[in-house]
């Protein structure tokens, strides 16, 4: 007697699961926001500015850099629609001066500012949903880092071009890669899982020399795709990977393998 197969695809499913995507309304976001939807989950975008309407999401305006006011929004959010199952925050909080974060360039103010609207909204954003998590003793919790984050910036890539390495976000992923680390430890006694999602450059119209340069130290001799990060996501929010927590998942093309 043979037993019928299992169906593997059920686990990458999200139905009727509660998401809440910070920053989706971002380059990188609205493709979370998609494939989550696709994978039948209802999804809360958490962001401060609301751009085209995406069909089947539920909006909500949140500037997470207000850190003195973040806790409280939390917890409206989930008096109003109750505590998620998956959570991600793929938002870029940054400063109008970010552009000025090399080493060069950088001021302490800029510096300052940036960790805290940053790193500081990622870190305690996802500690409040955590705690929140624990009442249904099941979570699921991505936070997008970088492969800046766990490897030094090549320099090389922005020779004769108007882009440049930057301080504030070498600091900012590397905190938010370590922290997830801390986090899956701790929280992981209540069937909570945190992980990292560090991809490598994402094209998004740089310097034509930046590409070339960019894509001939990767393997795969192309750089990422907004929905090549979508998609590892819902692999980490989704009970596919339900052995998986305090892993750093490098989306990088091959990048870090040379």
């Amino acid at each position: 007697i043979f037993k019928k197969m299992k169906n593997y695809l059920n686990s990458f499913k999200l139905t009727n699961k509660l998401a809440f995507v910070v920053g989706g309304n971002g380059f990188i976001g609205r493709e979370v926001v998609n494939v989550l939807i696709g994978a039948g989950a209802k999804v809360i975008i958490i962001d401060n500015v609301k751009k085209k309407e995406i069909k089947n999401a539920t909006y909500e305006k949140i500037d997470i850099t207000k850190l003195n006011r973040l806790t409280q929004n939390i917890t409206g959010l989930i008096k109003k629609y109750k505590v998620p199952d998956c959570f991600i925050n793929c938002s870029y909080p940054k400063t109008k001066d970010w552009s000025s974060n090399s080493y060069k360039k950088i001021k302490i103010q800029s510096f300052q500012k940036n960790i805290s609207s940053h790193m500081n909204s990622f870190v305690w954003f996802a500690k409040i949903i955590a705690d929140k998590m624990k009442s249904k003793k099941k979570g699921s919790i991505v936070q997008l880092s970088s492969i800046y984050g766990i490897l030094g910036q090549d320099v090389s890539l922005y020779k004769d071009t108007d882009m440049s390495e930057s301080m504030s976000y070498a600091a900012i992923k590397g905190g938010i890669t370590n922290s997830v680390r801390s986090m899956a430890a701790y929280y992981g006694k209540y069937n909570i899982r945190v992980n990292a999602l560090c991809p490598g450059g994402v094209k998004d119209k740089q310097d034509v020399k930046f590409i070339k340069r960019y894509i001939k130290k990767t393997p795969l001799n192309r750089m990422a795709d907004p929905n090549d990060i979508a998609n590892a996501c819902l692999f980490l929010l989704s009970d596919a990977s339900s052995y998986i927590t305090g892993t750093t998942l490098l989306v990088d093309g091959g990048w870090s393998c040379i």
